[in-house]
């Protein structure tokens, strides 16, 4: 007598049916976790100094990273966008256990600093170890769009050749055949016054002395006792934010200015001007950014900086501004998915940044290629007095990719 076909194939019907509930519930909770993702904030870790001599530096980065990331209504390609912060101290010896709270314990999506070459340097080999998206809103060592490239690593500000190179070009126009440089001991300040006597010699000059302190000693008047000794026809500076201040003071205060021009990239006066007084009026220096630039773009953003933050915009402000755009360009091109990690960098590689300073692309090695200007301080204003360079590309050397 031949079997119930029911009964044949109840088991198996069970089993398809078990089968079917299984695949339903991995779907749901595939689908549940690709929800989530999709809605889940972008982690952005800013490692930037929150103390000591570049602190003011650090603060209007940020500002002006934020203040995009408000202009588009508090996200970047339709995602929410969550901050940590660790202060890098501007100690290089401390960048990797700083970077680590970031990357490991905080599990960031994309590391945005720092200030201090030596401190970016360290984060670099952390970024390119780990594969963290980096940006980078201002450490100019040539190195890390240069011999330390990657393809997770980018640059919203300069290298440390650029404005340097201009400079150089700039002085020897003026028809300078001596000059001296003055700087920290430390990669930016290195770096800066190579870039100067690459332009300076090129056009005819000759760099006699390369004086040097360590960071961030600010005890000038010995440095200063051999340029007035020396006498040479202009001196390049490399100082920034407190150091600045007072190299710009001493120099004037020794009555160097009176006959031996000072010159430098604009990292000399942004952000100093107030502090240093007469003693920086008529400076000249060199920068992607200017204070009159008076174009429609930069004029919105001064606008909207200053009324949000009470306080004037300057190039900080314009590079954390644009690295916020560089991130957004990378997170419309893969729709929003930071994870896909491989279409955010495509994106970012090729993206075309509208920035208050002027529109700029990027290198081969993720550096901007930017119009560098020459400015003069005029008041409180490092005043727009004409074109440097334009279209300046650093020559990335050693990158790799």
């Amino acid at each position: 007598m031949p079997s119930h076909p029911i009964l044949l194939s109840a088991p198996l019907l069970v089993t398809r049916r078990v089968q079917a509930v299984v695949a339903a519930i991995a779907l749901l909770s595939v689908g549940a976790a690709g929800a989530q993702s999709a809605g889940a904030p972008v982690k952005v870790g800013l490692m930037l100094p929150a103390t000591g001599t570049y602190a003011s530096l650090g603060t209007m980065i940020e500002n002006g990273f934020k203040l995009y990331v408000a202009e588009q209504g508090g996200k970047l390609a339709g995602r929410e966008i969550q901050y940590f912060r660790v202060d890098d101290e501007s100690e290089p010896a401390k960048a990797t256990e700083n970077v680590n709270k970031l990357v490991k314990r905080d599990q960031v999506d994309v590391l945005v600093g720092s200030v201090h070459s030596g401190v970016a340097l360290g984060m670099a080999k952390v970024a390119r170890d780990t594969g963290t998206l980096m940006i980078v809103p201002n450490a100019g060592a040539d190195a890390l769009t240069g011999a330390m490239c990657a393809k997770n690593i980018f640059r919203t500000s300069f290298t440390n050749w650029q404005p340097a190179y201009a400079m150089g070009k700039v002085v020897a126009e003026r028809s300078h055949k001596t000059a001296m440089t003055i700087t920290w001991n430390y990669a930016a300040g290195l770096e800066s016054a190579k870039g100067f006597v690459d332009g300076f010699e090129k056009g005819g000059g000759k760099v006699t002395q390369n004086l040097t302190l360590p960071f961030p000693n600010v005890e000038f008047q010995a440095l200063l006792t051999q340029i007035a000794a020396q006498k040479p026809d202009a001196v390049y500076a490399f100082f920034a934010g407190g150091g600045a201040v007072k190299f710009v003071k001493d120099y004037a205060a020794a009555g160097l200015n009176k006959t031996i021009p000072l010159y430098g990239p604009g990292f000399l006066t942004d952000g100093t001007l107030e502090a240093q007084g007469d003693a920086a009026q008529g400076m000249l220096t060199t920068l992607h950014y200017a204070d009159n630039l008076n174009t429609p773009r930069d004029n919105a953003f001064r606008l909207n900086f200053a009324k949000t933050y009470k306080v004037n915009a300057d190039v900080y402000a314009v590079q954390g501004y644009d690295a916020a755009q560089l991130l957004a360009v990378g997170l419309k091109a893969a729709g929003g998915d930071i994870k896909n990690m491989e279409k955010v960098i495509a994106g970012m590689s090729s993206a075309q940044i509208d920035s208050p300073r002027g529109k700029f692309s990027l290198s081969a090695g993720h550096n901007p290629i930017q119009d560098i200007y020459l400015r003069q301080v005029k008041g409180k204003n490092n005043e727009l007095k004409g074109m440097a360079i334009k279209a300046l590309a650093d020559p990335g050397k050693g990158c790799k990719m």
